[in-house]
């Protein structure tokens, strides 16, 4: 068995995924969003193979934290897995071992001058790329009425009449430029009492969604996966909210679907959920799906 890790802090479904991937002595991993390196820490101690793997993130600050890796022979790319995936394959390389997680790392959520948590007071930011333009700030007060509802609605799953009172406060509000000041418009919207979600939460994953256009870099990024991997590779992708689950979900279906033409196999006809991970409460909605390359 794998060894069980201390209640500190505890990348997502971290057990689970090497279960579920198994990783072995020898074979190159692929990490498309590395962040702070806590699945990695753990597969390349397994594998032993840092020459031939590979870490990726958008986020500055995690890329510099890597460098621990870097000078083991790991390579780190700064950049989108989308864009990085694009040229890992355009260098002809193929993976063993691929993990994706999909969620906002804990030092995001944790850091107010990111924009992510309307926990503590931050500018209203949310990038995952702090080098790139859009922001927050620009999303809550400049796109329109019906932009908003679109987002808060589809990113958000708010109800549609939910999403029309919460864009109208926010446009009736402008300028605004805090968190705080984001989440405290949308609670005074809430009619009744609310317990242990916070009635802004829908929102701000709507806004970081499409600050970060994190659907279609996932809609770009899923095709992709099957020249990343050499045959019996296997690629885990941990989701946090419905709207990812369903896009791994029904691209690794399709997949198993295609008959002889298919290329990946899905192993996890049920995702494995991050409920049982009583060291890490954010990972409570976390879901893992794994699939093989035939």
């Amino acid at each position: 068995m794998y060894k069980e890790h201390p209640p500190l802090h505890v990348p997502v479904l971290l057990n689970a995924s090497l279960l579920a991937l198994h990783p072995k002595k020898g074979e190159n991993y692929l990490d498309l969003t590395a962040g702070y390196g806590g699945h990695a820490s753990e597969f390349l101690a397994i594998t032993d193979n840092y020459s031939d793997s590979v870490l990726v993130d958008r986020d500055e600050q995690a890329i510099a934290t890597l460098d621990r890796f870097a000078r083991r022979g790991v390579r780190l790319i700064h950049d989108d897995f989308v864009s990085a995936a694009r040229t890992l394959i355009d260098s002809g390389q193929a993976f063993s071992l691929i993990l994706i997680d999909l969620g906002v790392s804990s030092p995001q959520l944790d850091t107010p001058e990111r924009g992510f948590s309307f926990t503590h007071s931050g500018p209203l930011d949310m990038r995952m790329d702090n080098q790139q333009a859009l922001t927050a700030e620009q999303v809550v007060n400049t796109y329109s009425a019906k932009e908003l509802v679109r987002i808060i609605h589809e990113y958000g799953e708010e109800s549609l009449g939910r999403a029309r009172v919460i864009a109208r406060a926010i446009i009736a509000a402008r300028p605004l430029t805090t968190t705080k000041e984001l989440a405290q418009v949308i609670l005074d919207t809430h009619v009744g009492s609310w317990q242990r979600v916070h009635p802004a939460t829908r929102t701000f994953q709507a806004i970081r969604i499409a600050v970060n256009s994190e659907l279609a870099q996932i809609k770009m990024m899923l095709p992709l996966l099957p020249r990343l991997l050499k045959p019996g590779g296997r690629v885990g992708i941990i989701s946090f909210h419905s709207l990812e689950d369903r896009l791994v979900k029904h691209y690794f279906a399709d997949q198993s679907q295609a008959g002889y033409e298919a290329t990946l196999c899905g192993v996890t006809k049920k995702p494995i959920s991050g409920l049982e991970d009583v060291y890490n409460p954010r990972s409570r909605s976390a879901k893992l799906r794994v699939a093989v390359k035939k």
